[in-house]
């Protein structure tokens, strides 16, 4: 396959040289032996998407990516999909353990985007390696390198997108607007270029090494439909930006043929949608049904752009809120502590009481709406006192799903402004449920609802109760989304639950009146059941907590978890335990979350 594809580089032999001593392979070795590589290496240019070599072949020859980049796959024999395994960028090498093992290729690899490489035959190899054992050693250090990382694909898919192509889907789309203010965004990051068509459309692909090597992130600006210009462009991108109006009807991208294949692991693709001023519902469910599998972000103003530049980047701040009855209230008092300090919020998401917050922070609510909404709903009167015959639950429901109603109304999770996920445990299937789409009143509902206490909420046969119950601090979805570091908020019951008293036995209903005015710090049945359900997750959350960057547990002993008077108290407990640790951050942590300076405790 080798033999197939190369063709003669643009690159001029006067600058091979100059191009390799760039490269982290010849970092620390002496001119003579570059110039002895230069000598041997074969200049190949490969177009995006064309193979470099297949799994089986022999390993004739080592590579030294010189620009674009190249996808490793694993061979599938009973699927014609493809497993993306790991990333090659320029600066790298590929094919030299075979060389050194005589082993045939295990792999195959493909050229992400137009590549162009030096090809180092076994023969040249063999003579290079065994006049310069300095340049052998370098290479056997590289390559300890990778497997002391985990190998070639944890290491190399580690890598952070640095080039986007913005793909508009019609010629209405602003698209001009949101590059310049996507630009912007990026060069707070680091050096940023913007590229268009009639800047880029008839250089080489060493002409957009050259730009992608001088900067830090790269934007490319494609066509509406499939012209050159597009599909050099999307050959291009790390990471493509499908913008579309939000008000149109979903359609393809005619600039790529299959969006599907856009979002595999070795390219992302991601739906943007332009709105005009306020978000449009159920826009967000008509391009993510045209367009299964692709995240999507909303548009209406520069601050929305900001935020997709930090989630672009990996520097997006994730906020994950437990559940834990009326201490949940504190999460309200950490997100005023976070605003306060300039830190973003650009993913949320939550459990219980957790999700209903983390619902209300997405929905950009402001810190007055929160406290006004949230004391009608829960503490103007008790949201579990429409008792009724215990035969699923002590509490009807009507009143918190009454409640929950009103205040979310009949906002969809897909068209909640910040990405955001709760979570339930499916006592169908035996493992938790994470709803990122579908009523927020119906799902935040359902990740509240206490076994025994509420009844569950079914959905298409499943039945949903409490997110508590197996996931009381969900930082592994937020982990998984990966977008940047984590604050954890843990408002969960560690010693809000004791009893001062021996008792075991309630006694004969004619003593009951008797035993229950004797003052005793005694549990009651809805206490009970609250605690029994978060019991079971207690260890996990523990094990959930350190996969968090910043972990925000506030003291909440004094304050029951069906304390719902607790309001202001729990609020100011969050308050102030999350402004002391923001005021501690070490230097490197406070970057990462974008503390804007430092908080007074």
């Amino acid at each position: 396959m080798e033999g197939d594809v190369p063709e003669e580089s643009v690159i001029a032999r006067s600058d091979i040289r100059l191009t390799l001593a760039r490269l982290k392979f010849f970092e620390g070795l002496n001119v003579e032996i570059i110039n002895a590589i230069a000598a041997e290496l074969h200049w190949l240019s490969l177009p995006g998407g064309a193979p470099l070599y297949l799994a089986g072949e022999a390993s004739d020859a080592m590579y030294l990516v010189l620009s674009g980049g190249l996808g490793t796959y694993a061979p599938q024999s009973s699927s014609n999909r493809r497993r993306f395994v790991a990333r090659i960028s320029a600066g790298e090498t590929v094919g030299e353990i075979g060389l050194i093992s005589g082993s045939s290729r295990t792999d195959n690899v493909i050229a992400l985007r137009d590549t162009e490489l030096g090809r180092l035959s076994r023969e040249a190899f063999d003579r290079v390696f065994r006049n310069y054992p300095d340049a052998m050693m370098r290479m056997l250090q590289l390559i300890v390198i990778r497997l002391e990382t985990n190998a070639d694909a944890p290491r190399r898919t580690m890598q952070g997108p640095r080039t986007f192509t913005l793909v508009p889907q019609s010629i209405d789309v602003d698209v001009a607007s949101f590059a310049i203010e996507l630009v912007n965004c990026l060069q707070q990051f680091g050096r940023t270029e913007l590229v268009w068509s009639v800047r880029g459309a008839d250089h080489t692909s060493h002409w957009f090494y050259r730009i992608e090597s001088a900067n830090d992130y790269v934007v490319y600006v494609a066509d509406p439909t499939a012209t050159p210009w597009s599909k050099l462009c999307v050959r291009q991108a790390d990471t493509l930006l499908l913008l579309a109006r939000a008000e149109r009807e979903a359609g393809p991208f005619a600039a790529i043929v299959d969006t599907r294949n856009a979002s595999s692991a070795s390219q992302r693709a991601e739906l943007v949608l332009q709105h005009t001023d306020s978000i449009l519902a159920g826009a967000a469910a008509r391009w993510c049904a045209a367009h299964p599998g692709l995240p999507h972000h909303h548009v209406r103003a520069e601050r929305d752009v900001a935020r997709i530049a930090r989630l672009l980047t990996g520097r997006a701040v994730g906020v994950v809120m437990s559940g834990g009855g009326a201490r949940g209230f504190a999460h309200i008092g950490v997100v005023r502590a976070l605003q306060e300090a300039g830190v973003p919020i650009d993913m949320v998401g939550g459990t219980s009481i957790g999700a209903i917050i983390a619902a209300a922070v997405a929905a950009e609510w402001t810190l007055d709406e929160m406290k006004t909404r949230f004391h009608r709903t829960f503490v103007s009167s008790n949201p579990l006192g429409d008792y009724t015959l215990p035969i699923i639950a002590l509490a009807a429901g009507r009143r918190v799903t009454q409640r929950l109603h009103s205040e979310f109304g009949d906002a969809d999770i897909a068209d909640l402004p910040l990405p955001y996920y709760c979570v339930s445990a499916n006592l169908t299937t035996g493992h938790s449920g994470v709803h990122r789409t579908g009523p927020v009143w119906k799902w935040t509902r359902a990740s509240a609802a206490i076994p025994g206490v509420l009844p569950p909420v079914t959905d298409n046969g499943e039945v949903h109760v409490d997110g508590g119950t197996m996931n009381n601090l969900p930082v592994d979805v937020m982990r998984e989304i990966g977008r940047g570091p984590v604050i954890g908020v843990d408002v969960g019951a560690d010693n809000a639950f004791r009893s001062n008293t021996d008792d075991m036995d309630i006694p004969p209903a004619w003593h009951v009146g008797t035993w229950a005015r004797t003052w005793r710090r005694r549990p009651n049945i809805i206490q009970v059941l609250v605690r029994s359900g978060m019991v079971n997750s207690a260890a996990a959350t523990m094990a959930r907590r350190g996969q968090t960057d910043l972990l925000l547990v506030p003291d909440l002993n004094d304050i029951d978890m069906l304390n719902w008077k607790a309001f202001d108290k729990a609020i100011e407990s969050g308050y102030r335990h999350a402004r002391s640790k923001l005021a501690g951050l070490p230097a490197e942590l406070a970057a990462r979350l974008n503390l804007a300076g430092p908080a007074r405790p």
